[in-house]
């Protein structure tokens, strides 16, 4: 089997060079850019299985980086940040980042999410059936979902989520619980990352959140799918 391809954004050599090698050593094949233009270029030709991603980019920032992927890839995209504020993190997140790292940090914790990440996604489980709502279909198989017969564009991870509590209709699922089904029990970080990743999957939905119709919010709880089976 090909080795898994990661895709190191960082312009300060000496954290390429620590990550890199952390990296090989773990069996990846691994390539690096060092600015947001060169990054983005890299990724379309090396076609990466995971990006590790700085925010803090020559020409072009990791978050626009991001955003721009996120136009053309589902690639699981690992933020490195090394600002301590929240609004960073958040904003990553809610644009499509799978997780964040804050500087400094240490490989062997980088390398373990990493391989919490790609062991989640390659669980083994068979796909599961179709499950069929009043207005959605989501497909686990082509890993697909369908809005009154249009296709909804989402990420991996943003799918991963919406199949989580849709195989659940009208269940509380505690973030704890949704972080355990969807970034597995190795994840190490903030439980809000949930409510980031719910914040866009109901932009991509048209779900109005004051009136959520597909994911609604049990205060103090978690979250809940609403729709209907057909």
């Amino acid at each position: 089997m090909a080795p898994t391809r990661i895709l190191i954004v960082e312009d300060e050599e000496a954290i390429v060079d620590l990550v890199r090698s952390y990296l090989i050593q773990e069996g990846f094949q691994v390539d690096v850019a060092r600015d947001g233009p060169t990054s983005l270029a890299k990724a379309r030709a090396f076609r990466p299985d995971l990006v590790v991603l700085d925010i803090m980019l020559p020409g072009l920032d990791g978050i626009e980086v991001l955003r721009q992927l996120r136009q053309e890839s589902s690639v699981y995209v690992v933020l490195l940040t090394a600002r301590a504020e929240e609004t960073d993190k958040i904003v990553g997140l809610a644009v499509g980042a799978d997780d964040y790292v804050t500087k400094p940090f240490s490989p062997r914790e980088l390398v373990a999410r990493i391989k919490a990440i790609l062991r989640r996604s390659r669980g083994g489980e068979e796909p599961s059936l179709p499950l069929v709502f009043r207005s959605l279909r989501i497909d686990p198989a082509r890993r697909e979902v369908r809005k009154d017969e249009q296709r909804v564009d989402l990420t991996t991870r943003e799918f991963d989520l919406l199949h989580a509590l849709a195989a659940y209709p009208g269940r509380v699922l505690t973030r704890e619980q949704i972080i355990e089904r969807v970034w597995g029990p190795d994840y190490f970080g903030d439980d809000r990352v949930v409510d980031a990743h719910i914040k866009d999957l109901r932009r991509k939905l048209g779900d109005d959140a004051s009136r959520p119709r597909f994911i609604q919010t049990v205060r103090g709880v978690g979250y809940k799918f609403g729709d209907e089976p057909a």
